[in-house]
């Protein structure tokens, strides 16, 4: 597959710092600079996302004259800006003021201490009652208290090419009921359409958690109740069938080459290259993928400009394994602004997480970025109702959208899923040995708190 950006990934490296007015190093003992570090897209040619937060910025220092923005925008694979926010955030010499968390890993930094709770301010926040309360619950620890402010979520499904479905044969309205509906579309257009892949499953280490979260999670949430970890136990799951059946699935996809190159697949840039080269390119037929897509698409900030998209591409949603009850999957995440607990100037960073989550503010950002919004005034907002193509079928899937598990030990828990993907993806192992070696190397990350259900 060729590169989309021929550019040096640095791995967890800042690769630019900018400001918005002109100040000097870093805020550190300047009480008018606040310091704010995000991720930043790995293709140049993205900035939806750098866009939108320096005109939050530019207005937030045209409201409060005086006062700074120091933007940090870290440029990595979301593996590699995980690791660098962190260690950046344990020192007072280089945390940032606010920080653009993952909720896939908030809980393990709470735990880890490096985030204050914002519950002092939340509580004289008259904004915080329009937020929904799954998008409260998902920066919220197991101390009770708020670490994070959400500015969005998000769901997945398929999303397919209707152009090569028509040579494949294929139905403009497909909805596969099954796994194996899924399975049977892939050979047909392997079959029918040489040239384009037939599917892409997120897969492996290099991925990280968009492998684990809308690959293989997507697959064991439709195998049956709490495949991953049992809440009423307190334990998590180990020897399950659905587990060995979602490597299967992988498994197949990759050993009849229904899916990308292994070595494109297993490539931190997958991501970037679907979005960017293989959708819009019309070179792949089936995409499980997230509920953000259309923004890489956008002709201001959008990494490949594709103004028939709209026509072009299908959206159905992820069937269960055999299509049992509900019939469909989707998994559900997003992001927060939280404020380090070595932040130099927390007030004012509070100050700016007010501005970001502002009703006009936080509904540019849903429309910019393809959010779903988590403000109740911005999801009844026309602007959002019509924002992006395929945003009500995507809002739709939150009611059967199943949300990680939000304890401290679940980035290593999902880094131990993504080693046994890269091991069937590879070839390396099949699905019940990469199963059984998964299965004891959860039992040692979780100090045995396991309950197995085959």
């Amino acid at each position: 597959m060729r590169r989309t950006a021929p550019m040096t990934l640095l791995t967890a490296a800042v690769l630019a710092a900018g400001t918005l007015t002109a100040c000097g190093g870093g805020s550190g003992g300047d009480k008018d600079t606040v310091e704010v570090a995000f991720i930043k897209d790995t293709n140049n040619k993205v900035r939806v996302r750098d866009d939108y937060i320096e005109t939050v910025a530019r207005a937030f220092e045209k409201a409060h004259p005086g006062k700074k923005v120091k933007l940090i925008p870290i440029q990595a694979s979301e593996n590699d800006y995980y690791a660098k926010i962190q260690q950046m955030m344990r020192s007072p010499k280089t945390a940032p003021d606010l920080v653009y968390e993952d909720t896939f890993l908030i809980n393990s930094d709470i735990t880890a201490g490096l985030l204050r709770p914002l519950d002092d301010h939340l509580a004289g926040w008259a904004d915080w009652k329009q937020f929904e309360p799954a998008a409260k619950a998902a920066a919220r620890a197991q101390d009770g208290k708020t670490y994070g402010v959400p500015d969005g979520t998000d769901t997945r499904g398929l999303w397919f090419n209707k152009n090569i479905f028509k040579k494949a044969g294929l139905p403009q309205d497909w909805r596969p009921k099954t796994w194996d509906e899924v399975l049977a579309a892939a050979r047909t257009v392997k079959r029918e359409v040489p040239g384009v892949v037939p599917l892409n499953v997120y897969t492996g280490k290099g991925a990280g958690e968009a492998a684990v979260m809308q690959g293989f999670e997507m697959l064991l949430y439709g195998t049956g109740k709490d495949p991953l970890y049992d809440p009423a136990a307190k334990k998590w799951v180990t020897g399950s069938k659905g587990f060995r059946d979602s490597l299967e699935f992988i498994r197949t996809v990759y050993a009849e080459k229904l899916g990308p190159d292994v070595s494109d697949a297993l490539s931190p840039n997958i991501q970037t290259n679907v979005a960017t080269e293989l959708m819009p390119e019309e070179k792949l037929a089936i995409n499980l993928d997230g509920s953000w897509l259309g923004q890489q698409w956008q002709p201001k900030g959008g990494g490949k400009p594709w103004p028939e998209w709209p026509s072009v591409l299908g959206r159905t949603a992820f069937p269960t394994q055999g299509g049992t009850a509900p019939g469909r999957v989707s998994l559900a995440g997003g992001w927060t602004w939280s404020v380090p607990r070595q932040a130099q100037q927390p007030d004012l960073a509070w100050e700016l997480i007010e501005t970001f989550q502002t009703q006009h503010n936080a509904l540019e950002w849903c429309v910019r970025g393809a959010q779903i919004a988590v403000r109740k005034d911005v999801a009844a907002d026309p602007a959002y109702l019509k924002s992006i193509p395929g945003i009500d079928f995507f809002t739709d899937l939150v009611k059967v959208s199943h949300y990680r598990p939000a304890l401290p030990v679940y980035p290593k828990v999902s880094a131990a899923i993504g080693e046994a993907m890269e091991a069937v993806t590879s070839g390396d192992a099949t699905p019940r040995k990469a199963a059984a070696d998964y299965d004891e190397q959860l039992k040692s990350i979780v100090d045995g708190q396991v309950v197995a259900k085959p």
